[in-house]
């Protein structure tokens, strides 16, 4: 992984010292909060609810060991023991005092750490596939490239205060696991027709209000345009990009209204008049990037103790099956650790959890961890021999839970319970269909099932692509939540249909359970998934458990 060069640390303890100045400006009052905020939002500082929140990026979701030690002791010294894991690879400290953040952003800088551009209309911080590196069906580690990426946005002159804030992501895997065609822009790598490699890029995609899913702006783009085209499509967007209307200032919105053809048109135009301006030294910064991501050196053992286990113990196999992905090197498996432990806040992990997965990635996964837009961990690079060992010490820690991309593997924002923005709540949400199923057992013979609940329409929670999809909205003071059908954060990203009335607070895990009902009657075998059925059946048939009433009163 990158290692921070002398030029990054200056930078960093400069940006920091700063910050400190404008902090003790504003606890002196010398500074208002209007006037404060667009300066705590550069360093990545929100106020809450109830307290200011800090929250840090981790660029494309990796980390070691030592970053995650000490992300859990910026938890135990500053705020209340516990860090929340988002769906931008970030994390969220939820309950710092305002006069201890440049302290925390100071113990950030001694691990290669920051919150630089994780707020504000800038561009954020960039995602990637939380298996890069390790999956075996991807071309190539696409984190150099979001090393890349993020090195050029990095205090970026012309990209400070744009419309709004933009988007991120980059992929090398036959699957998206990075939800490409729901950022601003996404950077696929791709392989032409005759084995060269690129990128295609795709932009438009979002969220929040208008959901649109990206489309294909540039099919196959050589590798040393890549920098350059991604300066043009942004500087493209910062210009005639709509500043009238917040909701209407992202790209999405101006890809709309111009067309793609038009937006292409004016892309290759500015690209054809920067390119020159860049000569070759993006490419010398991306191959001195990529002598970052050598890959481990992976060894060579015996599988006996993990046969063993499979065979003999029916919950660390139940484990293995659900929460193990496939390696691109021999012996080696993918570990991916839940943090939605039923009845558990998604995403949250204690200090202890923390430094318990940074020394099992010390010892047993190369010192490589990754954090996931769903909201777990990842240990990348683990052989079979050590697993059973593994899951032993999850099981200490209360991390074992057999459930990833299973219907209490839930993504949730942190909705009104800190949020500022949010209209309802979600983590309780989330907390009580996680533990009515488990009460159920039903969770593996459901299979795989994506639920993504926010707590406003921004949609923080992703909720417009879950196969079901939860928003919690105001409705004259009392929580009302909206139910999505059929929504897909894959290559076949699609948009969930709504399926008609909210419910209130307390019927909504009932209404989950008409839902899920619905499927087990109608799929056509223990194989078919909900989204297939979804997409063979439609909405109608759902519809139809969803609100017996209604269906009753027109019989």
């Amino acid at each position: 992984m990158y290692a921070y060069n002398d030029f990054d640390n200056a930078f960093l303890a400069e940006r920091n010292k700063q910050f400190r100045a404008q902090v003790e400006r504003r606890v002196s009052g010398a500074l208002t909060e209007d006037e404060f905020k667009p300066l705590r939002l550069m360093n990545g500082v929100y106020l809450q609810l109830h307290a200011y929140m800090l929250r840090v990026a981790i660029p494309y979701g990796t980390l070691n060991s030592r970053q995650m030690s000490q992300l859990a002791l910026l938890a135990e010294k500053w705020d209340k023991g516990y860090g929340h894991f988002t769906t931008r690879q970030n994390i969220q400290f939820n309950w710092p005092k305002l006069s201890d953040i440049p302290d925390m952003l100071d113990a950030l800088a001694e691990v290669d750490m920051h919150a630089i551009q994780t707020s504000g209309n800038t561009i954020r911080n960039v995602t990637a596939d939380h298996f890069a590196g390790a999956a075996a069906d991807e071309i190539e580690d696409p984190r150099p490239i979001a090393e890349l990426i993020r090195q050029w946005s990095t205090d970026h002159p012309e990209f400070q205060f744009m419309g709004r804030k933009f988007k991120i992501a980059v992929s090398a895997g036959e699957k998206d696991r990075a939800v490409l065609k729901a950022h601003d822009l996404a950077v696929r790598v791709v392989k032409n027709d005759a084995g060269d490699v690129g990128y295609q890029i795709l932009v438009g995609g979002g969220l929040g209000r208008t959901p649109m899913i990206g489309k294909v702006l540039n099919d196959f783009l050589p590798r040393a345009d890549l920098l350059p085209y991604i300066e043009a499509v942004v500087s493209v967007w910062n210009q005639i990009g709509r500043r009238d209307n917040k909701y209407k200032a992202r790209i999405k919105i101006t890809v709309h209204e111009h067309g793609l053809d038009d937006i292409r048109a004016r892309v290759e135009e500015r690209f054809a008049a920067i390119r020159p301006t860049f000569e070759g030294i993006d490419q010398t910064l991306f191959a001195d990037i990529q002598s970052h991501f050598a890959a481990p050196d992976f060894r060579d053992a015996p599988l006996a103790a993990y046969d063993i286990a499979y065979d003999n113990d029916p919950l660390f196999r139940s484990w293995a099956d659900t929460n193990l992905s496939e390696h691109r090197a021999p012996g080696y498996s993918i570990v991916t650790v839940s943090l939605k432990k039923h009845g558990a806040t998604p995403g949250d992990a204690s200090a202890d959890q923390m430094r318990l997965l940074a020394d099992l990635a010390k010892q047993y996964g190369h010192d490589e961890l990754r954090i996931s837009h769903e909201q777990n961990v990842i240990l990348p690079h683990v052989h079979k021999s050590d697993l059973p060992a593994i899951y032993a010490a999850l099981q200490q820690a209360d991390l074992h839970t057999a459930n990833i991309g299973m219907i209490s593997d839930i993504i949730a924002c942190p909705g009104m319970d800190y949020c500022a923005l949010a209209t309802a709540r979600s983590i309780p949400v989330a907390e009580q269909i996680a533990t009515r199923f488990d009460e159920l057992k039903l969770e593996h013979d459901i299979g795989h099932l994506q639920i993504k609940i926010s707590g406003c329409i921004n949609a923080c929670g992703h909720h417009h692509v879950g196969h079901i999809g939860i928003l919690g909205l105001d409705r004259a003071g009392v929580e009302n939540y909206q139910i999505t059908l059929g929504g897909d954060a894959t290559w076949d990203a699609a948009i969930g249909e709504r399926a008609g009335p909210g419910f209130a607070y307390d019927e909504i895990v009932p209404a989950v359970e008409r839902i899920v009902q619905a499927y087990l009657d109608l799929r056509q075998s223990q194989d078919e998934t909900f989204i297939e059925a979804y997409r063979r059946l439609g909405l109608a048939p759902f519809k139809a458990y969803l609100y017996p009433e209604a269906q009753a009163h027109a019989a």
